[in-house]
């Protein structure tokens, strides 16, 4: 059966919504642990490398969809938490963290505008986030590859380096939305262009299977969210450092 888009896009709206919510210290949490094999990637960051060595400065943009918003001054979403855990483990580098939200938009629509869109942010890293929507709306897989493929051609053709992040992993919406192909064709676009993939999708799946979160739960949405993206946001500066194979004698 076809999954009820209001359906999906109010949970996903309200996952959004939730994730910009103020953070305390106390709800930091113990664990969330990440196989390395997760945040492993034979693809490299040679421009965030040379930044890093030579500049000490790295521009990051983020495009994401309202899961990436960050609406308070602490940074709570995970571009928020990437950008503090960077500058924590590179204190002599400066990091600055941007959002550009691509709300509603398939790959195809944001794939259109990523060139104009570099050419007046001049990020170092692209993070591009997506997948959702076009999973949603049931978008054939084929096209969606295409899509990113082009979006990726795009960037690396403005000179910047490239991180594919793709779809959260909930158990609440996985029986209503089929992630699998565009997960899969995320995956093949990555390799053939020789860029790193966040494994969003199976970093929260294992997190959910460990105990670390219940994802399935919707009692506990404001704690969990923000738990949730802070340690995303810790597993995606790792993920970033270890591609750029940046050494501890960089690091703090």
């Amino acid at each position: 059966m076809k999954p009820d888009l209001r359906t999906v896009l109010g949970l996903t709206m309200l996952a959004g919504l939730v994730a910009a919510a103020p953070a305390r210290a106390e709800d930091a949490p113990a664990t969330c642990e990440v196989p390395a094999y997760l945040l492993s990637s034979e693809s490299s960051l040679s421009k965030v490398a040379a930044a890093v060595k030579g500049d000490q400065k790295l521009d990051v943009l983020v495009v994401g969809s309202r899961s990436s918003t960050i609406n308070t001054a602490d940074g709570t979403a995970y571009p928020g938490r990437l950008e503090a855990t960077l500058r924590e483990k590179l204190p002599g580098v400066k990091i600055n963290v941007n959002v550009e939200l691509q709300i509603k938009k398939t790959a195809e629509e944001v794939a259109a505008g990523l060139s104009k869109l570099v050419e007046g942010k001049k990020p170092t890293l692209v993070v591009w986030q997506t997948g959702t929507v076009d999973a949603m709306r049931s978008i054939d897989p084929d096209d969606f590859r295409a899509a990113v493929d082009d979006g990726v051609a795009a960037l690396q053709s403005a000179g910047t380096d490239v991180i594919l992040m793709n779809l959260q992993y909930s158990p609440r919406t996985e029986t209503m939305i089929s992630a699998a192909p565009y997960i899969d064709n995320m995956r093949v676009v990555a390799q053939q262009h020789d860029v790193p993939l966040f494994d969003r999708f199976a970093v929260m799946r294992h997190w959910n299977e460990a105990g670390d979160f219940d994802l399935f739960s919707a009692s506990h949405g404001l704690d969990l969210a923000k738990r949730v993206h802070d340690c995303l946001g810790r597993a995606l500066s790792k993920f970033v450092i270890d591609a750029a194979h940046i050494g501890p004698a960089q690091q703090n």
